[in-house]
């Protein structure tokens, strides 16, 4: 899906080895961030809805604490004063940020680390049909892809 080509898009930009670099690392804070939920949550007391907030408290006083230092948290609040924009950031946020987190939490206290991290990287995969949905073109290519992936993820959890 990434490969794909836009009509319109400049296919000739160089490989930038600083975001090859960003993505990279963030990878690896993924994956250590997936074996430390699971080593938290595993034969532990400790409920995910808990470690859910706990998880998100901690990244919106890392967050305030960036932008204070930057002087962007006053630029930050006054476009919150966007009329309408408040029910809509509350809906995302309790639908793509609170729930998703805390059913990640619910997958790796439930399940292998691994195989909870390979089923929570699939969610590009659904992106597909809603796009098919709204209207946008899917290509042959790009269903290929995602069911090259979705055999993938069945032969790691069907076979493991």
């Amino acid at each position: 899906m990434i490969s794909e080509r836009v009509p319109a898009a400049k296919t000739t930009q160089p490989v930038s080895w600083r975001g090859v670099a960003w993505g990279g690392l963030a990878a690896l804070g993924q994956s250590t961030g997936s074996v430390l939920s699971r080593a938290g949550l595993a034969d532990t007391p400790v409920d995910p809805l808990w470690s859910t907030l706990i998880r998100l408290g901690s990244g919106v006083v890392v967050l305030v604490i960036l932008l204070g230092g930057r002087g962007q948290l006053q630029d930050s609040v006054k476009s919150l004063r966007i009329p309408g924009i408040m029910p809509v950031l509350a809906l995302t946020a309790f639908l793509g940020t609170y729930l998703g987190i805390w059913l990640q939490q619910i997958a790796f206290k439930q399940s292998p680390a691994g195989i909870a991290q390979s089923l929570l990287a699939t969610s590009p995969l659904f992106v597909l049909p809603i796009a098919a949905v709204l209207g946008d073109r899917v290509s042959w290519r790009a269903i290929l892809g995602v069911l090259v992936a979705l055999m993938g993820v069945w032969l790691l959890v069907g076979l493991g």
